[in-house]
C-alpha cells in the first residue's frame, strides 16, 4: 500500500480561509478518491497560515480491474430477422467490443441489448496527477485574487507544490501566465525559525519532517498546545485566561509555531467597563483577557497573545503588544470620558440622520416604530403601567448609543453602552438593562433577554425590521439574508416561548402591515401579510424539529399543511402551538397516539367529503337523530354530546390530556359505527342520510383538530 502527500504552499493565508478549506478537502478529496475506485486507509487534511495539505495512506498502487455491465438500444431496434442493425454496430463500437459480445436481455421495459465490459485499472500515481489540479482549483472561499498575468484564482498566490506518492515526486505544473510552478520534494519551515528549505524524503515523513522545522502542520495539535499554554500563562498570573472559542479557532490558524506571551496595561485602564477592554482585546487585537477567577469577572491587567514569532524575543514582543494595547485603551477611556459628559437621550437628535433603511427612513424614525410596537404588546401582555412606561422608555433610549464615539470606534459595544451611559443618565436599571438585552441573541448560543423590558423591545425592534424589510419586497433567499430576517424571526419565537408571553402575533403583524401599506400605498397589504406569515411559520416550523426533537408529521399536524386556519391559530398563540407540538409528541412515545390515531385519522378522511364547517362542535344543530338507521349512528351522536365539554374544557384551559382521554373512550363506539354488528355505509344512497353521516364524522374531526389536525400524521 501506498502513502501520497500533496502540499501546496503559498503566502500568508487568511485564517477564516485555512480553515474553510481544510474542511472542503475533507469532503472532496475522500470522494473524488472513491469515485475512481481507490480505496483508503487514512486521509489528514493539514493547514497553517503558509500551507495546505493533504497526507493519504493505505492507497493502491493502482485500481483493480472491474467489470461493467452497459444497457444498449432495445433489441428490437438492434436486430431485425436476427441480424444486427446500425443501432446494434453503433453500440458495440462505441464500447469497443465485438458484436458477438452483445447480448439479450429482457427488462421491466422489454428486451435490451447488454455487453459486460472488463475495465483495466490505471495507476494511483496517473489518477493522482489529474486529481490534484481539481482539488486546488475547487477550493471556494471570500474574495479569492489572481496574481503575476494570469487567470489562477487563489486566496493568496501559491509559491510551491509538494506532490509524492511514497518517495517518488509527481510530476505537476500550476502555469499562471509567465508564472510557473512545478512539484517536487522541497517545502519551507518556519519563516523566522527554519527560515531554509525542507526536504521531505517520502510521504509518510511530511509531519515529522515539518515538526523539526519548527512547524505544526495540525490544526487539532496546535490547538490543544495554545489552550495549555494559555490556561498555564493565566494561573502565572494569580488570575484565569478566558479562551473565547471562536477567538481560539482564528488564532490556531494564524500560527505555525504557537508561543504564548503574557503583556501587561497600565491598571489605571481598569476603570473602563470591563466590555470596553475586553472588546479591545479580543475583537480588536486578538488577545485572550485574564480575570481574577473563572467565577469573579473582574479583570486583571494581563492580557495573552499568541505569538508566531521566536520564544526567546518573547520579552520583545510583549513590549510591541502592550504599546499597541495601551494606544487603544486610552482611545477608549478617552471616547468613555466625552461620551459621558452629556445623558444618554440627549443623542437622540443625531439619530434622524443615521439613515436605517433609505427607504424606511431615519434610526429615530426606527425607534418611533419600535415604540408603538412595544405599546401595542404591552396592552395584550396587560403590563401595568410602571413596566409599560420603563418599556417605552427603553425603546425610546434602545439606539441612542450607535451615534457616541465609544460605539463608532467600537461597533460591537452597541447595546454594552447604552447600559452604560443609561445608568450613569440615571435611568431606572430596567431601563438601562433593556437596553442591553433588546440585542440578544446577538448569536447562536447567545443567552436571550430575561426581563419583561428587554423581551419586549427585542420584539419590537425585530418586528419592525422584518415588516419593513418584507414589505420592501427584500425577502431572503436560500444562499442571501443580508438583514439577518430568519434569525430576527427566530429570536422573536424563541423570546416567547422561553418567556412564556401571552403575544398574538397575528395581530401584531396585521396591525403593522396596515400602517406600513398606509406609508407605501402602492403595497399589497394582503401579499405582505401572507408572506410574513408563512416566514414565521417556517422558523416555527424548524424551531420545533431541529431544537424540540418533534417529528416533522407532527409538526405539519400542529400547523397545518396550507390550511390558513391554522397558520392564523399558529400565530396568534405561539405558546399554545409549541404546548401542543409538545404533547403529541409526548403522546406518540408513550403509545396514546397510535389508540387514538386509526379512529380519528379514518374519520378525518370520510369527513372531507362532507361540507360541515370545521369550527363546529355541538351536534345538536347539524345532526338530524331522526335519520338514524342503526344503534351505533345513536351511540355516536351520544358520544360527541359527552365530548363537547371535554373539548371545550381542553380549549378552555390549553390541557389536552383531557380531549385525548375523551377520544380514546369514544374509539370503540366509532368502531362499531364502521366494522361492528350495526355498521353503517356512510355514503348511503340517501343524501340526507349521507350528509347526517358525514357530519358525525366532521364532528369527531372538528373535536380533533382542537388539539391537531390528524391528515398529516403518519402512523407509528
Amino acid at each position: 500500500m501506498s502513502s501520497f502527500l500533496l502540499e501546496v504552499g503559498t503566502e500568508e493565508l487568511p485564517a477564516s480561509f485555512v480553515s474553510s478549506a481544510i474542511q472542503q478537502w475533507q469532503t472532496i478529496i475522500p470522494n473524488t478518491l472513491a469515485e475512481q475506485f481507490l480505496n483508503t486507509e487514512k486521509v489528514e487534511i493539514y493547514g497553517t497560515p503558509r500551507r495546505l495539505a493533504v497526507l493519504v495512506q493505505g492507497l493502491p498502487t493502482q485500481q483493480a480491474d472491474r467489470v461493467e455491465e452497459v444497457k444498449g438500444p432495445p433489441a428490437a431496434a438492434a436486430f431485425k430477422d436476427g441480424k444486427p442493425t446500425k443501432a446494434a454496430e453503433g453500440f458495440a463500437k462505441k464500447q469497443g467490443v465485438e458484436l458477438a459480445d452483445l447480448s439479450v436481455r429482457p427488462t421491466e421495459k422489454g428486451d435490451f441489448i447488454f455487453v459486460r465490459k472488463t475495465i483495466p485499472g490505471r495507476s494511483t500515481a496517473e489518477i493522482l496527477t489529474e486529481l490534484i489540479p481539481h482539488w486546488i482549483s475547487k477550493l471556494e472561499g471570500k474574495r479569492l485574487m489572481r496574481w503575476g498575468d494570469g487567470d489562477i484564482r487563489f486566496s493568496r498566490p501559491i509559491r510551491w507544490l509538494v506532490a509524492l506518492l511514497n518517495d517518488a515526486v509527481l510530476p505537476l505544473e500550476i502555469v499562471n501566465g509567465s508564472e510557473t510552478v512545478k512539484s517536487d520534494r522541497t517545502s519551507q519551515g518556519h519563516r523566522v525559525l527554519h527560515p531554509e528549505s525542507v526536504s521531505i524524503p517520502t510521504a509518510k515523513d511530511y509531519v515529522q519532517c515539518l515538526e523539526s522545522a519548527f512547524v505544526q502542520v495540525s490544526p487539532e495539535q496546535r490547538q490543544t498546545k495554545i489552550k495549555e499554554q494559555i490556561l498555564k500563562a493565566g494561573v502565572q498570573q494569580n488570575g484565569f485566561a478566558e479562551i473565547y472559542p471562536d477567538l481560539l479557532a482564528e488564532v490556531v490558524d494564524l500560527v505555525e509555531w504557537p508561543t504564548a506571551v503574557v503583556g501587561k496595561f497600565d491598571a489605571d485602564f481598569l476603570k473602563l467597563p470591563a466590555e470596553v477592554i475586553t472588546t479591545v482585546m479580543v475583537t480588536q487585537q486578538r488577545y485572550f483577557p485574564i480575570f481574577k477567577t473563572a467565577e469573579y469577572r473582574d479583570l486583571l491587567p494581563y492580557f495573552i497573545t499568541v505569538s508566531n514569532g521566536d520564544p526567546a524575543k518573547s520579552d520583545i514582543i510583549a513590549t510591541g503588544n502592550e504599546r499597541v494595547i495601551r494606544a487603544r485603551l486610552a482611545d477608549g477611556q478617552y471616547f468613555y470620558k466625552v461620551d459621558s459628559i452629556k445623558s444618554l437621550e440627549s443623542y437622540l437628535p443625531q439619530l434622524e440622520k443615521v439613515t436605517f433603511q433609505e427607504d424606511l427612513g431615519s434610526v429615530r424614525e426606527k425607534v418611533n416604530r419600535i415604540q408603538k410596537i412595544a405599546g401595542e404588546i404591552s396592552e395584550q401582555l396587560q403590563l401595568d403601567s410602571e413596566t409599560s412606561n420603563n418599556i417605552q422608555r427603553a425603546a425610546l433610549l434602545c439606539k441612542a448609543d450607535l451615534v457616541t464615539q465609544m460605539v463608532g470606534e467600537f461597533p460591537e459595544l452597541q447595546g454594552v453602552m447604552g447600559q452604560k451611559y443609561a445608568a450613569a443618565s440615571e435611568e431606572t436599571e430596567a431601563v438601562a438593562t433593556a437596553i442591553f438585552e433588546h440585542y440578544l441573541p446577538r448569536g447562536a448560543g447567545d443567552k436571550l433577554p430575561e426581563t419583561i423590558t428587554g423581551q419586549v423591545v427585542g420584539i419590537s425592534d425585530r418586528l419592525d425590521t422584518l415588516i419593513g424589510i418584507f414589505g420592501l419586497g427584500m425577502l431572503p433567499t436560500g444562499s442571501s439574508d443580508p438583514f439577518a430576517l430568519r434569525r430576527a424571526a427566530n429570536a422573536i419565537v424563541n423570546i416567547t416561548w422561553t418567556a412564556e408571553l401571552t403575544i398574538n402575533l397575528q395581530e401584531l403583524i396585521e396591525q403593522n402591515v396596515a400602517d406600513f401599506a398606509a406609508k407605501f400605498p402602492k403595497t399589497n397589504a394582503n401579499e405582505l401579510l401572507s408572506q410574513l406569515q408563512d416566514f414565521f411559520i417556517q422558523r416555527i416550523r424548524t424551531l420545533l424539529q431541529e431544537e424540540r426533537g418533534i417529528d416533522y408529521d407532527l409538526v405539519n399536524a400542529v400547523l397545518g399543511e396550507n390550511d390558513p386556519e391554522y397558520t392564523e391559530r399558529a400565530l396568534k398563540d405561539l405558546l399554545d402551538a409549541r404546548n401542543r407540538a409538545d404533547f403529541l409528541q409526548r403522546i406518540r412515545q408513550n403509545g396514546q397516539l397510535d389508540r387514538i390515531y386509526e379512529t380519528v385519522n379514518r374519520s378525518t378522511r370520510l369527513a372531507a367529503q362532507g361540507d360541515l364547517d370545521k369550527q363546529e362542535l355541538e351536534p345538536t344543530s347539524v345532526v338530524n337523530s331522526q335519520l338514524f338507521q342503526k344503534s351505533s349512528e345513536q351511540a355516536f351522536y351520544d358520544a360527541i354530546v359527552q365530548l363537547v365539554p371535554q373539548t371545550k374544557a381542553s380549549q378552555t384551559q390549553r390541557n389536552y390530556q383531557q380531549l385525548v382521554d375523551a377520544l380514546s373512550n369514544i374509539a370503540p363506539t366509532v368502531s362499531t359505527f364502521f366494522d361492528g354488528p350495526e355498521s353503517v355505509l356512510v355514503m348511503d344512497e340517501n343524501l340526507d342520510i349521507r350528509r347526517n353521516r358525514l357530519n358525525l364524522l366532521g364532528l369527531l374531526r372538528n373535536h380533533a383538530r382542537v388539539l391537531a389536525d390528524f391528515g398529516p400524521i403518519v402512523k407509528s
